[in-house]
C-alpha cells in the first residue's frame, strides 16, 4: 500500500476555495468523503485525493509521493481567502472487512472498503492490486500519470467528477470530452497470459495500441486505443485479450 499523507484544510472559505479548483462538487462533503482531482488548465491530471469532512476541518488524504507538490499548488490559489492547509498528525488505516467505529466508506467503489483516520497507519492485509484490477480502479503514479485525462481513467464511474458544479481548473476540456466527443482511448481490463513490467507498450497486430499497467490473477489494467482492441495483443512476452472496458 502506498504511503499516504493527511492535511487539514481550515478557514471560513475552505469549501468555496476548493470548489473552484477540483473536479468534484465539494458541497457533497455534507454527505461524507469526496473523491476528486486537481487538473492542469489543459485538463490533464495533476493529483487525485480524498476530501473528508471532520467538524470545521476538511481532511485531505493524498499519496505521499505527490503530497508536497499538490499542497504547494493549492496554496498558489489562496490569495486572500480565509484558508489554511497544514500537515495533520492523523494517519489512515484501511480495510475491506467489518468497518470499525468511526470509519468512513471509500467513495470510489464499495470494493475499496473503509478508511479510519486516527493514530494507526496501514491496512488489514487486503489484496489491493487484485481489488483494483477486478474493479478497474486506477492508482496514483501507476495508471494515473501527468498524461492522464480523468474521463479516460473512469473518474465518472468512480464518482470523482461533477458536470453541473460550475467552473474549476481544467473544467472546459473535461466538459468537452464528456459532451462533444467520443472517447477513443481509456482504461480497460484485459486477460493476460504471462507478465510484463508496468509501463510495457502493448501492440495489436504489430501496431502500437496502448500501455500495460497493474496485473493480478491473470488480469490486468491497460490504457488502450479502442479501435485496436480486437485480435491478438502483446506486451513484451505476455499475450492479452480484451475483457472489459471502463464504463
Amino acid at each position: 500500500m502506498a504511503e499516504r499523507r493527511i492535511y487539514e484544510i481550515t478557514g471560513a472559505d475552505r469549501e468555496h476555495f476548493l470548489q473552484g479548483l477540483v473536479s468534484n462538487d465539494v458541497r457533497r462533503l455534507k454527505d461524507g468523503p469526496v473523491y476528486t482531482a486537481l487538473l492542469t488548465p489543459q485538463g490533464k491530471y495533476l493529483a487525485d485525493f480524498l476530501l473528508v469532512p471532520r467538524g470545521e476541518t476538511i481532511l485531505l488524504d493524498i499519496d505521499a509521493r505527490i503530497a508536497e507538490a499538490t499542497v504547494k499548488r493549492l496554496a498558489m490559489y489562496k490569495l486572500r481567502a480565509d484558508v489554511a492547509i497544514t500537515p495533520s498528525a492523523l494517519k489512515v488505516f484501511r480495510g475491506t472487512g467489518p468497518a470499525p467505529e468511526g470509519a468512513v466508506a471509500d467513495p470510489r467503489d464499495p470494493a475499496l472498503g473503509w478508511r479510519l483516520y486516527g493514530e494507526t497507519e496501514g491496512d488489514d492485509g487486503s489484496d489491493w492490486d487484485a481489488i483494483r484490477v477486478a474493479h478497474l480502479i486506477p492508482e496514483t503514479g501507476i495508471e494515473l500519470t501527468p498524461e492522464t485525462y480523468i474521463l479516460e481513467a473512469g473518474f465518472e464511474r468512480l464518482h470523482g467528477v461533477d458536470f453541473r458544479k460550475g467552473c474549476y481548473v481544467g473544467q472546459e476540456v473535461t466538459a468537452r470530452m464528456k459532451h462533444k466527443t467520443e472517447l477513443r482511448k481509456g482504461l480497460v481490463r484485459l486477460a493476460i497470459d504471462g507478465a510484463a513490467p508496468v509501463g510495457t507498450p502493448i501492440e495489436a497486430e504489430g501496431r502500437p495500441a496502448g500501455t500495460l499497467f497493474t496485473q493480478s490473477g491473470g488480469r490486468a489494467i491497460a490504457h488502450l486505443r479502442f479501435d485496436r482492441t480486437d485480435g491478438r495483443m502483446t506486451a513484451g512476452e505476455a499475450r492479452l485479450h480484451l475483457e472489459e472496458s471502463l464504463g
